[in-house]
């Protein structure tokens, strides 16, 4: 069945990435001290963990509930975090470094309130590049990560085995999101497109052209199809 997806958003910038090292645009994730989530009585507190990286390679884990820092992960000193992704269903976590390297935790969770990081592996994703994005598919199957040396990789959670190597833009791939039944991939890149691919058969099915400047960005507005 073709697909037809409601809406595909992709964004650019006037900075040409590909002339700078991408330590130079990573914009850091660390939080300063938080302030009081819950200042109004009517609102539910917030529940769950939030996740963010930084130039120097440290990810903080903060628990939405104690308002607080409760976990504090450095799988690479020094390395710049570029992505961070959940499973949909909490069960893992993905890390992107600047040396192409994923580090892959498995969550548990328990009778804490805190999910405990176990680490479970280290993906070797794109060696001698930068991964720029790191995305898990809503159905917990597939890993895409989104590199400078021009391509998009496709991994299986199962083993973490390389199933397809997305390859058609012309420079960087900036970012990526799969269709709500994961079976397609938008990605944004340098080269001043947007293209949807079939994560079945790796090809692209649809090139979007219009940006003069690189894009960076990209969503996929398919609700229409669940």
């Amino acid at each position: 069945m073709p697909f037809c997806p409601g809406t595909v958003l992709s964004g650019s910038f006037t900075i040409t990435p590909d002339r700078t090292s991408p330590a130079t645009h990573t914009r850091p994730l660390l939080l300063a001290p938080p302030t009081p989530l819950n200042t109004n009585p009517a609102l539910p507190p917030l529940q769950g963990e939030l996740l963010s990286a930084d130039q120097n390679g440290n990810i903080r884990v903060w628990d939405l509930t104690a308002n607080a820092c409760s976990y504090e992960l450095v799988p690479e000193v020094g390395c710049a975090v570029r992505s961070l992704s959940v499973a949909a269903d909490g069960s893992l976590c993905v890390a992107a470094n600047n040396k192409g390297t994923c580090y892959v935790w498995r969550l548990q969770r328990g009778l804490q309130t805190t999910a405990h990081f176990e680490p479970l592996h280290k993906l070797n994703a794109h060696p001698d590049a930068y991964i720029l994005k790191c995305l898990l598919s809503p159905d917990g199957r597939l890993l895409a990560t989104c590199s400078s040396d021009k391509t998009v990789k496709l991994w299986s959670l199962e083993g973490f085995k390389l199933e397809r190597t997305l390859a058609g833009h012309g420079r960087w791939v900036w970012d990526c999101v799969f269709s709500v039944d994961a079976a397609y991939l938008v990605t944004a890149s340098s080269d001043t497109t947007a293209r949807l691919w079939d994560c079945s058969t790796g090809e692209a099915i649809r090139v979007y052209s219009g940006h003069h400047k690189a894009a960076v960005c990209c969503a996929l507005n398919d609700s229409s199809a669940e």
